[in-house]
């Protein structure tokens, strides 16, 4: 099989991060989120971590330029050889460009973006059963809905962005974990 560049897209809440676990297990690829990231910098004390941690504590978001050399520096890894999964990178069409940039340096293109969606309803209730079962007092109506605006502004135009490339895969998020799974593992054995 070829390597496996995978960036899953979609609002909070849909099961991108679930979906993406399980293909990360089943083809044993390293499933990579920006939070993971940013953490084992800061455990290790980096450099890039010192200077995103002044971000963090300030309350600001990491600059998109920080971020990108965060995700390169993860992905030059030698567990990265074979693929890997970026969830929750790009979070906009800026980041989407540097990464591409990157990756064309190495050689390299993203083998597919997959996009998850659910009706705005289905998502919110899925976060509220969440917020519940996890004890998770942040995600209120009130912010779960600001967090989909803020997705829709930032992170919605890497849905087109990633159909004029042509490798842009869509999943109905609202079937069973197993039936999305499915679709999601017949879509990557095909590609």
């Amino acid at each position: 099989m070829p390597k496996l560049i995978l960036v899953f897209l979609g609002p909070p809440g849909v099961g991108k991060g679930t979906q993406a676990a399980k293909l990360a297990a089943e083809f044993k690829l390293p499933h990579i989120s920006t939070g993971d990231i940013f953490r084992d910098h800061l455990k290790r004390e980096t450099e890039l971590g010192r200077k995103a941690k002044e971000f963090m504590n300030a309350g600001k978001l990491v600059p998109d330029e920080l971020t990108v050399s965060l995700v390169i520096d993860r992905i030059s890894r030698t567990d990265c050889e074979k693929g890997y999964i970026l969830d929750g990178f790009p979070r906009n069409v800026k980041q989407g460009e540097a990464l591409d940039k990157a990756l064309a340096q190495r050689g390299e293109q993203v083998t597919a973006a997959l996009n998850f969606d659910a009706p705005r309803q289905t998502v919110i209730d899925r976060i509220a059963g969440r917020a519940l079962k996890e004890g998770r007092v942040d995600d209120t109506p009130e912010t779960v809905k600001k967090r989909l605006e803020v997705y829709d502004a930032e992170t919605g135009p890497l849905t087109p962005f990633y159909r004029e490339k042509g490798v842009l895969h869509e999943f109905d998020a609202t079937g069973t974990i197993d039936q999305i799974y499915g679709q999601l593992k017949d879509r990557v054995l095909s590609l």
